[in-house]
């Protein structure tokens, strides 16, 4: 027979999300638990997915149409502003109207991108497609960011950090064999994204709600930077980490395969998207590994590792003559800079997310990526201005790499000498289960103290 002790049994009891699964919208019929966290998660890895699609197709669109490296920077810089956007305007409503209308809204948003990039006939609509793509991208991450949280916090936790690294590397990878080996490349890889956003809109369809409806909607549209008390301090503190890892993100998402096909002298496609590839795919890794491990390690893990991660990347470029060495070395440091992606991402949204309560979530979790995806778009598109009127692409790599480890050590510095003081705010969170899973605990009684992991 199994032993509960009262601190456990009274902090799951007293959970805010549990209660409030008794209201009546949650005992309607849909989905369960499970199969919501599967569709949930499934629709940020193919969020992701197609934000990366077209990567492996700058090449051909720049064939096809001309113009320059800026361009194809422009073009990533548009999907990320339109991200944060969307996230500064719609990404607290769902706190407001609920989860499955804006993820209805969103996915169709998606549809309509879809449409645009399969029949894209210059740059003008694939900015137009991408600027789409991104406003639906940004309604639909905290929404459903905080409807896996309502639904169990622990596991949602964790997919919260590992589906955008599977989507990330799985579009790019996928996208690339499409357009290498089968016909018509630059639209079927949309087609195909297209049905799984219909499917995906089916299955919210049969999702139980998680949050009740309450006033405010419109005036949660109005972009204002509001943050719990107890979230500001545990925000300071992973924002810095966030900017950097994602802003790795973005030199592998612009400038990568550029970077790749210097190095093998290869117009392959498959190339192009094999970088960010192992990026994500090592991301995703270290949110697997790491997934028991205390936030705060897992912060400096990742902070350490992004900067051995880059410096080995940069060290393998070097003159840009290429040859199997270069090659090897570039990815091996992408690997291991992809474990710092992963690691600090992972931990920033475990070091925030526990100071939360549910009609909170989604606002906080969009401020995440407001923060994440200025640090993908801002660099990115300062990099494309490099390779054009700077030192070319290669020495564009190569202070794009300084300025991400530059920034990292900062992140580094500042998680240092703040980590401890976050300690106090943590009170009234205790860990529970095989994974870091925040859950409130009355005051009166005394546990371990952590914030989501952090010890």
């Amino acid at each position: 027979m199994s032993h509960t002790s009262p601190a456990r049994y009274t902090a799951r009891t007293d959970n805010p999300v549990r209660r409030s699964r008794a209201h009546p919208a949650h005992r309607r019929r849909g989905l369960g638990a499970t199969a919501s966290l599967a569709l949930l998660a499934s629709i940020i890895v193919s969020l992701l997915a197609a934000s990366s699609a077209p990567t492996p197709l700058y090449a051909i669109y720049q064939q096809h149409w001309g113009f320059s490296p800026i361009t194809i920077t422009v073009v990533f810089g548009v999907y990320a502003l339109a991200v944060l956007i969307s996230l500064l305007v719609v990404g607290k409503i769902s706190d407001h109207v609920g989860r499955r209308p804006v993820l209805l809204a969103a996915l169709s948003a998606q549809a309509v991108a879809m449409v645009i990039f399969a029949t894209a006939g210059g740059e003008g609509a694939l900015l137009a497609a991408r600027v789409v793509q991104g406003v639906g991208t940004g309604a639909a991450l905290g929404a459903i960011g905080a409807g896996m949280l309502d639904i169990d916090p622990r596991r949602g936790g964790f997919l919260n950090s590992f589906a955008p690294a599977l989507g990330t590397a799985g579009g790019a990878l996928i996208s690339g064999l499409i357009v290498q080996y089968l016909p018509v490349p630059t639209r079927l890889v949309y087609v195909v994204l297209l049905g799984v956003f219909v499917l995906q809109a089916l299955g919210v369809l049969a999702l139980r709600e998680t949050v009740s409806r309450k006033p405010g909607a419109l005036a949660s549209m109005a972009p204002e930077i509001k943050l719990p008390k107890a979230a500001r301090t545990p925000v300071a503190i992973a924002a810095p980490v966030l900017f950097a890892v994602w802003a790795l993100a973005g030199f592998y998402g612009a400038l990568g395969p550029a970077i790749i096909r210097t190095l093998v002298d290869s117009t392959s496609v498959v190339w192009g998207g094999l970088p960010l590839f192992v990026l994500a795919g090592s991301a995703g890794l270290a949110v697997l590994v790491l997934r028991g491990t205390s936030t705060r390690t897992v912060m400096l893990l990742g902070a350490g590792a992004l900067v051995t991660g880059v410096t080995i990347t940069l060290v393998s470029i070097g003159p840009g003559t290429g040859g199997a060495a270069a090659t090897t070395g570039f990815f091996v440091g992408s690997a291991i800079a992809g474990f710092g992606f992963g690691s600090g991402f992972q931990g920033g949204i475990r070091m925030v997310m526990p100071q939360t309560q549910p009609h909170e979530r989604a606002g906080v979790l969009s401020l995440l990526y407001v923060v994440s995806y200025l640090g993908l778009g801002v660099p990115a598109v300062i990099g494309g201005v490099l390779v054009v009127h700077g030192g070319g692409l290669l020495q564009t790599a190569r202070e794009y790499g300084i300025a991400v480890i530059v920034l990292t050590v900062a992140a580094l510095v500042g998680l240092l000498l703040s980590g401890r003081r976050a300690e106090p705010a943590a009170a009234g969170w205790t860990v529970v289960g095989p994974t870091p899973e925040a859950v409130p605990t009355p005051q009166t009684t005394r546990v371990p103290q952590t914030i989501g992991g952090i010890e």
